[in-house]
């Protein structure tokens, strides 16, 4: 039987090279962000996708995307939050409103995400999170106090999910990589500040997420897994 996954932030960067990891890999996929073209062309690198452009902040629109991810393959088997926001705001720069914002796209998110799968998972007794952290949960570069304390958030959140889903046959797994090739990444750091050989490239982490999602790496649910370039 062909799996199916749900994968937020598809449109680009770690998302999209985890689509194009999963759908080699034979999975069917739903692929949700916010930027349709994005999403289209991603979907052009895989064999069976359904494109869902959806604000993963809009919380009822994401449930109706799981809705009509089950609906139209008749399962899910993994659901992986990629999708993410990382303004560099010192305390006295950001606003309350762009620190809710973090945490809604970070956090909340991969919450209503896995409480909206969570009966799927729990009918077909299994099913696989993965969460995309970040080594700023642990270790974050200055500015990034709302992005850390959101990634950090994400750590625990798995922990904890991980011991409810045990049970149930649900694996609940967290990927957090250091600095990546990405064009968020970009948007905060040039290559005078942080050069391209220090950085992964996205497809080096889609192929970690990959195996969690696979059940390569099941018995590491609810750990972190740091994902790190070494020189």
């Amino acid at each position: 039987m062909e799996q199916v996954a749900i994968i937020t932030g598809a449109g680009r960067g770690i998302g999209r090279a985890t689509a194009k990891v999963l759908g080699e890999a034979g999975f069917k996929l739903a692929l949700i962000a916010r930027n349709e073209a994005e999403l289209r062309a991603t979907a052009q690198c895989c064999k069976d996708s359904l494109v869902l452009p959806v604000d993963v902040t809009n919380h009822d629109a994401l449930q109706s995307a799981v809705a009509r991810t089950h609906a139209h393959f008749g399962r899910v088997d993994a659901a992986i939050h990629v999708a993410g926001l990382a303004p560099v705001r010192s305390i006295e720069e950001m606003t309350i409103a762009e620190w809710n914002q973090v945490l809604e796209v970070n956090l909340t998110a991969a919450f209503v995400l896995a409480k909206t799968v969570w009966p799927i998972f729990k009918s077909q007794r299994g099913g696989v999170i993965v969460n995309v952290s970040s080594l700023a949960a642990k270790d974050p570069f200055p500015g990034f106090l709302a992005y850390g304390a959101a990634k950090a958030g994400v750590n625990t959140f798995d922990l904890a999910l991980a011991r409810e889903g045990s049970s149930h046959g649900i694996r609940v797994h967290t990927v957090a990589p250091g600095a990546t090739e990405t064009g968020m990444f970009r948007s905060i750091m040039s290559v005078n500040d942080y050069p391209p050989e220090k950085t992964l490239d996205p497809e080096e982490v889609a192929r970690v997420i990959a195996l969690c999602a696979n059940g390569d790496l099941r018995y590491t649910s609810g750990e972190v897994i740091y994902v790190q370039k070494t020189l």
